[in-house]
């Protein structure tokens, strides 16, 4: 259902005077609240899963296909009925449930990846800063550091 006003960040139906369905567009700002307020997502697929349960949501990754075509990067949450489907935001962060890591929106999804550990080597202090430069630069990632 197309709606015709819908506040700027996350796109939830506002209510005309007058309007009739009123029902419609209250359930659907509940919706999306529901999938928005603490996004939990079970990872990233490029087309729906077969028999997902309510509640359930993914991030639609590159490529995507079948209901989830030009979809891309978007959150996708299964109601029992449908897909709701939440464009991110800049910052905005989910949780993936799946791999117990936390996941940040600047301009794509960016999740952090373990740093090589120091091993072995001659000069062992060399190995250690390389070591902590690369934790930085992967915690800035998820913006829990200030980029540069």
């Amino acid at each position: 259902m197309p709606f015709n006003a819908a506040t700027p960040r996350l796109d939830l139906p506002l209510l005309a005077a007058a309007q009739a369905q009123k029902e419609a567009f209250v359930n659907e700002a509940l919706a999306r609240i529901d999938v928005l307020l603490h996004p939990v997502v079970k990872g990233s697929t490029t087309a729906p899963p077969s028999n997902p349960q309510a509640g359930e949501c993914w991030v639609v990754a590159a490529t995507a296909s079948d209901a989830w075509s030009e979809r891309e990067e978007m959150l996708a949450c299964w109601d029992g009925e449908q897909w709701t489907f939440c464009q991110p935001l800049a910052g905005m962060h989910v949780y993936n449930a799946d791999s117990g890591q936390r996941w940040v929106y600047r301009d794509e999804w960016i999740r952090a990846e373990r740093p090589d550990e120091p091993t072995g080597g001659a000069v062992v202090d060399a190995q250690a800063r390389a070591a902590i430069v690369a934790l930085i630069d992967k915690l800035a990632t998820l913006a829990i550091f200030p980029d540069d």
